[in-house]
């Protein structure tokens, strides 16, 4: 009998990166048969350079618009697609699923859902610069090489996060996070994922030496699912970096990924997960 084909996988960029971060993860997944699409955000431009040039474009994307905005790309697909998300586009990738909108999702390094309360300190002072002036909710914001070394690619060198920098950086919307800031406090916060329905697998990752999403803020989002009938899994690589989809040493999670996603993709299996 011919092979089934695989589902195509959609990823999912975070904040201050360019869809085409992504690129070498497509390569990697479309290699052992996968269909790919990395779609921005709302407002992204073609390349690293436009999209720097127009930051008005980028500015004033919430959280709903950019999952909405996923969720008619996923309308336009044959079938539910696979999701991987990094950063903010984990916890989009969550909020997809969690409406059965994807077959499965991978979440790494995820922004805090609504419902986490405690939030490292470190992880407060990389979003200081954005929160600290309200006028950034509308607007968008640029890291500089330094203090993207310093929160987000803080696991790797100097020269290696300055050669990501120019690669990949782009502005970001300040809004997403005035609205995981705030999640809970408002009854509708768009932060909010639906944990505990029936729906596909789940593996989250995180990186011991974040500091954009340290592994203790991880580790509540994953608790979050401690009641969900479905597999869910966590697994943590401690000498990795919020960079680490797109660093050096990227390979090494995008094979864990795909590994994971042959184990339990192949059909419907059930069961909880722990923290590891």
């Amino acid at each position: 009998m011919p092979t089934a084909a695989k589902p195509t996988v959609l990823f999912i960029h975070g904040l201050w990166m360019h869809p085409s971060a992504w690129d070498p993860w497509a390569q990697a997944f479309a290699e052992r048969g996968y269909g790919t699409m990395s779609p921005g955000w709302p407002g992204d431009g073609a390349t690293v350079g436009e999209s720097r040039e127009h930051p008005e474009n980028i500015a004033g994307h919430g959280i709903d618009e950019i999952t909405e905005h996923y969720a008619k790309v996923i309308a336009d697909l044959d079938a539910p697609p696979i999701v991987v998300g990094h950063s903010f586009g984990g916890l989009i990738a969550q909020k997809l699923l969690g409406r059965k909108l994807a077959s499965a999702a991978i979440a790494i390094d995820p922004a805090q859902p609504k419902g986490v309360r405690k939030l490292p300190i470190v992880q407060l002072r990389s979003v200081l610069p954005v929160l600290s002036n309200p006028t950034n909710y509308r607007k968008a914001y640029s890291h500089t090489r330094d203090s993207f070394h310093k929160s987000f690619a803080s696991a790797i060198t100097k020269s290696e996060s300055d050669a990501l920098y120019e690669r990949y950086v782009i502005p970001a919307p300040g809004q997403p996070l005035f609205e995981a800031a705030l999640a809970n406090f408002n009854p509708h916060s768009p932060a909010h994922v639906d944990f505990n329905t029936e729906r596909g697998p789940l593996l989250m990752i995180g990186g011991g030496q974040d500091r954009t999403v340290p592994k203790a803020s991880t580790d509540s989002s994953f608790k979050m699912y401690h009641k969900a009938p479905t597999v869910n899994e966590y697994k943590v690589f401690d000498d990795r970096g919020h960079s680490l989809t797109i660093d050096h040493g990227w390979r090494e999670i995008a094979d864990y990924s795909l590994a994971w996603l042959s184990r339990n993709t192949a059909g419907t299996q059930n069961g909880g997960g722990s923290l590891p």
